[in-house]
């Protein structure tokens, strides 16, 4: 028997074949040219967005020299985002989706050239990068409604899994690498150009997006009302598997979400302040290379319980973290928890869209968005309050092992949500 044949008998591996068993599945690129108009777009939007935190902080901070200032920008950043995010929604529900893209994208451009401009001109006032930031931050929350309910529309269901991870791919991209190219060029080519790199990249996003077939509402889609989005509320409160996840991903983000803790780690464990951009960037990585090897997802069949596992493998590594003292083994941690994080999130994002009718799929993204967005908030606040009265290391465990049970107990309380098999999505919902 020669090598070749050999190679191909059944029950034998080749590293090719594992290889491409494990790596993410870009089948969503090659086969649907609106859904890779879309990734692409997006991810050179992301990057740039991510930039924009980074930017306005510098900005604020030059102007002031007040850190309760730079602060106070959590504020304009928080409120679209548990607000306009559902306002959204509802408009991606009742309105073209891939305008309300367009048009999402093009404010927050808008938006960063109006605050490269203000840098530029030397304009001394913090307020004006305030309201700017504001309109930039709404923009955003308007769209996320749009972008999150617009994959079901440009790939098969099936593929679901794998364009979710697409995504995952690019939003963590995006989390990392934008932070560090803000640093970066700021000192290199200044606060102003920086800003310019910014605009030019969210332009050419525009550029892109607009590309994206026409994708109008459902025919039984409903007027954006007060009322269509207290529907998208009480369609969350009906679907048993859709509201399981949900409470889980808040239990994880509240009760295991330490961030606020980084820079008393970097100071006092780790004994190196400079670390804890490290620390912040870890699980960004983790989710990052999950996504990467990501092609294992396309062949879960029971979601409801992989959300279930990683969610708990989150909580595990979280609490591990907290009795970590040597920095490479923080840090690894951190990476596993982003990566279980990232599972998480694949099948959450794959679930959502499945068991919900397109008609309610904009509401349910913004409603999405906006638990996604807010709990980590809740939970560095949740993590500061009990460090305070305990100590870091006792606020990090505790809040990993509070993960665990209270995602076990919401798998009791929805089993539902164990029972859930993508072959048969409405029937387990």
């Amino acid at each position: 028997m020669t090598e070749p044949e050999r190679a191909e008998r059944p029950g034998r591996d080749t590293g090719a074949g594992f290889v491409a068993r494990v790596a993410v599945d870009i089948t969503p690129l090659r086969e649907s040219r609106g859904f890779r108009r879309l990734w692409l777009g997006q991810s050179v939007a992301y990057v740039a967005w991510r930039m924009l935190p980074v930017l306005t902080s510098v900005q604020v901070y030059r102007l002031t020299g007040s850190t309760l200032a730079v602060g106070l920008l959590a504020i304009v950043q928080f409120i679209p985002l548990v607000t306009l995010t559902i306002v959204g929604g509802g408009l991606a529900d009742s309105h073209d989706r891939r305008r309300i893209l367009v048009g999402s994208v093009a404010g927050v451009a808008a938006s960063t050239g109006a605050l490269a401009a203000v840098s530029g001109l030397g304009v001394d006032s913090a307020a004006i990068v305030f309201v700017l930031s504001l309109a930039a931050w709404s923009s955003f929350s308007l769209g996320a409604g749009a972008v999150r309910s617009l994959t079901p529309r440009l790939v098969p269901l099936e593929q679901l899994p794998a364009a979710a991870a697409l995504t995952g791919l690019y939003n963590n991209l995006g989390l990392v690498v934008g932070p560090a190219v803000a640093g970066v060029l700021i000192e290199w080519i200044g606060l102003t150009s920086t800003y310019a790199v910014a605009f030019v990249g969210l332009v050419i996003a525009v550029v892109v997006v607009a590309g994206i077939p026409s994708v109008p509402p459902a025919p039984d889609a409903q007027r954006m009302t007060f009322a269509s989005i207290r529907a998208g509320f009480s369609y969350v409160g009906s679907q048993h598997v859709v509201l399981g996840f949900f409470l889980i991903d808040s239990i994880a983000m509240i009760f295991g979400m330490p961030a606020a803790l980084f820079p008393a780690l970097a100071q006092n464990v780790f004994k190196d302040p400079a670390s804890v951009g490290f620390l912040f960037a870890a699980p960004a990585v983790g989710a990052f290379v999950a996504s990467l090897v990501s092609g294992w997802v396309m062949r879960v069949r029971r979601q409801g319980l992989a959300i279930v596992l990683a969610a708990s493998g989150w909580g595990i590594a979280i609490a591990a973290f907290g009795f970590a003292t040597t920095l490479w083994i923080a840090l690894l941690l951190l990476a596993v928890a982003g990566a279980a994080d990232q599972v998480s999130a694949v099948f959450r994002s794959t679930i959502v869209l499945t068991v919900t009718p397109d008609a309610m799929r904009g509401r349910l993204g913004g409603i999405e968005f906006a638990q996604v967005s807010s709990t980590p908030a809740l939970g560095n606040l949740e993590a500061g309050i009990v460090a305070s009265l305990t100590s870091v290391r006792f606020s990090i465990v505790s809040g990993g092992i509070l993960c665990v049970v209270g995602t076990l107990a919401c798998a009791l309380v929805f089993p539902v949500l164990l029972r859930y098999d993508s072959r048969h999505p409405r029937a387990a919902a």
